[in-house]
């Protein structure tokens, strides 16, 4: 059958803005507000800033300074300054740059031209001006195109560099705001990859003397059972140490690009350091035991690397240089000869880190009986239990779409009706809790496999060995806003924190934000998350608004709740401050110091005006489905 409309006119070419702002997650990953790491804002940012670093590499410009006010963003580095005759080039047209002389740009973090200019075409504003030797030129465009530009170079007493100010699209990025805390964890992570190098954020100096070792040292939440070991090679830093935790942490990088999915380098010293230490003892230890509560920061420098997608989160280069040595064997013949000469020249870090894998052992092989049992139940469970609603892409799979995966973890049938009904099939799994968990703090892996429901979500999200073969991107707590729904989001994450704290440290866990009331009139309805929304969709509605207070998931139909887990879905990323000890913040909430807690919960105790009192005010207001309500941001929920 012919399609008569299959014309000449049918067939479109884009310019390079166009192809970018049509496409742009090709270039920056997801959009998002600004509320999670990986969102394009950061991505914006970081294409800025690694041109900066590759002039630092380069040995040109020891100091960045970064500014922001939460939606535009100025960079001013002190490198060579973009040739001034090319910046409209470097800055506008797709595959231009420097970067392609391999000599020039050996290891450098991008390779494929497209930098910058994706930052031009997502931004409103793009301003970028060129300082070399003693002149200047300057660029402002508009969604990339040009606005005003220097026809010709300026005289200037400015230092050479170069200077970029941008601000992203708010119709592409919408309520978008930058995140201080993002902001300076990327930063601090440039300082460590880069010793000698300070970087300025709104003022706050950033800088390294120690690379990856500051690195363990600022974000160990335990103390290390032995001094952090940090050994150097040419092209290869590794700063290493076991904590009393179970799972394993690692920070890795390729060429000064902070790998969060890991990739063949992060594979290779997995395998390089349990063969490593197994030579060493001449013992046969399981890999588990070895890197049971191993916390590891890698860096490696890759001539070409290639990287799984444009923002660079997976290496999957094979070798360090093309057609040169292996990743895997490089990195096995640096550990081989820099690990095991560490060792045995330090014979106290090595019997602490023995001593670690021996009782890991000897735990595992306690656990040996009851995990035969609970994965026997697991299988019959895979077909009998209908608590798992699964979805049809998982994260440990090539499909395009697995970083969609998800798992809404809910707390009864109820909840789980509407959430199953209104999910996407393809993306979204539903894993429904009996009731309340088990208060797992202090107790050891054993009751993971003892207790069911632990069991159940182990198996469901495939993390029993490590974090490799977890099934979704996004593990989401899904309870009612009540103190009992509280209750098990704090029991769900002492679970996580206890026995898999590389789950949070990534960035998998989060709880789902629900609306707590709906406001309607015949013509318009707004769902309002807290008091401030509820307020303004008071004011627009005017007179005779229905208010709706929603006690529970379970209240929410399915029609409704599909507006709530798609497109405009709010998550709240669980977090582990790097300055709280997870043993210590568990036992404070979770152990058996009563009075300590109830001190504390009384003294941040918040009251939110009873909303009867409040809608009475509103002339007309209907307010039959209203109640008091009770504060929604539990300490406890917010203390992870």
């Amino acid at each position: 059958m012919t399609d008569h409309n299959y014309t000449a006119d049918s067939i479109k070419s884009l310019d390079w803005k166009e192809h970018i702002r049509l496409r742009p997650g090709m270039y920056i990953g997801k959009l998002g507000d600004g509320s999670s790491e990986d969102d394009g804002i950061y991505v914006l940012l970081k294409e800025v800033l690694d041109n900066c670093i590759d002039e630092f590499v380069m040995g040109y410009g020891k100091q960045i300074e970064v500014e922001t006010d939460g939606y535009a963003v100025t960079v001013r580095d002190h490198g060579r300054g973009i040739p001034l005759e090319k910046l409209l080039d470097c800055s506008s047209k797709i595959n231009t740059g420097a970067k392609y002389d391999s000599e020039a740009f050996k290891k450098s973090v991008g390779l494929n031209g497209v930098g910058i200019k994706a930052v031009n075409a997502l931004s409103t504003s793009f301003d970028i001006q060129s300082f070399r030797e003693g002149e200047t030129r300057r660029i402002e465009y508009s969604c990339g195109d040009p606005k005003s530009q220097d026809k010709k170079n300026k005289k200037t007493t400015e230092e050479n560099g170069t200077f970029i100010s941008y601000k992203p699209d708010g119709s592409m990025f919408k309520k978008y705001r930058y995140r201080n805390e993002y902001i300076e964890r990327m930063l601090r992570y440039y300082t460590y990859l880069n010793k000698g190098l300070t970087i300025s954020y709104n003022g706050k100096k950033f800088r390294s003397k120690e690379g990856l070792k500051d690195l363990l040292e600022e974000n160990l939440s335990e103390d290390p059972l032995y001094p952090i070991v940090h050994i150097e090679g040419p092209d290869i830093e590794v700063a290493f140490t076991h904590i009393e935790q179970y799972g394993e942490d690692y920070f890795s990088f390729v060429n000064g690009q902070h790998t969060t999915q890991g990739g063949t380098h992060q594979a290779a010293f997995r395998e390089s350091f349990v063969k490593t230490v197994r030579d060493f003892s001449k013992k046969n230890f399981d890999a588990p035991d070895v890197r049971g509560g191993l916390v590891a920061a890698i860096s490696v420098k890759v001539q070409e690397p290639v990287f799984e997608s444009q923002t660079k989160t997976k290496l999957g280069s094979l070798t360090v240089a093309p057609e040169g040595e292996s990743i895997r064997l490089f990195i096995g013949n640096f550990l081989k000869e820099k690990l095991d000469n560490f060792l045995h020249k330090n014979p106290q870090s090595a019997d602490a880190l023995l001593e670690k894998i021996q009782r890991s052992e000897r735990e595992r092989k306690e656990l040996k009986g009851i995990q035969k049992i609970a994965r026997e139940r697991a299988k019959k469970s895979k077909v009998h239990n209908r608590k798992l609603r699964d979805c049809r892409v998982h994260l440990n799979t090539k499909d395009k779409n697995r970083f969609k995966s998800t798992l809404f973890i809910t707390e009864g049938d109820s909840a789980s009706g509407s959430i199953t009904k209104a999910r996407d099939v393809l993306s979204q799994g539903v894993f429904s809790l009996k009731g309340k968990p088990l208060n797992s703090f202090g107790l050891t892996r054993k009751v993971v496999y003892e207790n069911e429901e632990f069991n159940l979500i182990q198996a469901a999200l495939g993390i029993e060995e490590d974090l490799e073969d977890l099934r979704y991107n996004q593990v989401v707590i899904a309870t009612d806003a009540d103190v009992d729904g509280m209750h098990i989001r704090l029991l769900l994450i002492t679970f996580f924190l206890q026995f898999f704290p590389e789950l949070i440290r990534q960035g998998h866990l989060f709880v789902l934000q629900t609306p707590l009331f709906r406001i309607r009139n015949k013509k318009t309805t707004f769902y309002c998350y807290d008091d401030a929304e509820r307020e303004a969709a008071l004011k627009a509605l005017g007179k005779n608004p229905e208010i709706t207070r929603f006690k529970g998931l379970g209240e929410i139909s399915p029609d409704e709740f599909k507006h709530f887990i798609a497109e405009d879905i709010r998550l709240d990323p669980v977090k582990i401050d790097v300055q709280e000890s997870i043993k210590e913040m568990l036992k404070f909430f979770m152990g058996k110091n009563t009075p300590e807690r109830q001190e504390y919960i009384i003294r941040n105790l918040r009251y939110e005006h009873d909303i009867v009192g409040e809608g009475k005010e509103e002339e007309g207001a209907d307010t039959s489905n209203t109640e008091e309500i009770p504060s929604e941001k539990a300490e406890d929920s917010e203390a992870a």
